[in-house]
């Protein structure tokens, strides 16, 4: 790991927010896992990090289309979610593979479906239940410098007033 780092998110926006500090960090060529129980807040962080990068349209979880492809001026960003896959190896059947280019970002929902199959991640996102209370915790786990730079970004704006 080259950074990690852990708050708390005590609703919703805090967690939308969130997203919209990792997309200031994020470039072509990056995947970005989000990892967390069903209600989590994994379509949440997705939805601020559309915000964060100028998309205004709708943003819905993939969990029944598995794939919802947002084409932006600046790249291409596709949010998987495998959680209804029952064998990793429908990873081939589907060519998801394809979507990972270096002008795209992927930000892929239960990543652990298709252990094996998916590239490693820049970014590894955890979204759990917070302890004793409301909201959640958010655990980031950058693994190159490209994921780096989105943790920073979150740490800059979670410190500003």
């Amino acid at each position: 790991m080259i950074a990690t780092f852990r708050t708390h998110l005590p609703d919703a926006a805090a967690t939308e927010a969130a997203g919209r500090a990792l997309a200031r960090g994020l470039a072509g060529g990056m995947l970005v896992t989000l990892s967390g129980e069903l209600g989590a807040g994994k379509t949440t962080l997705a939805r601020g990090v559309l915000r964060g990068l100028g998309w205004e349209g709708p943003v819905k979880s993939p969990s029944y289309t598995l794939l919802e492809h947002y084409p932006l001026s600046s790249l291409y960003l596709y949010h998987f979610d495998f959680y209804r896959f029952a064998d990793p190896q429908e990873w081939e059947t589907v060519g998801a593979a394809e979507a990972f280019t270096p002008r795209s970002v992927g930000l892929v929902e239960w990543p652990e479906r298709v252990a094996g199959f998916l590239p490693p991640a820049d970014l590894e996102v955890h979204l759990l239940p917070a302890t004793g209370g409301d909201g959640r915790t958010l655990e980031l786990a950058a693994t190159t410098t490209a994921g780096e730079r989105c943790v920073s970004e979150i740490r800059k704006a979670l410190a500003a007033p």
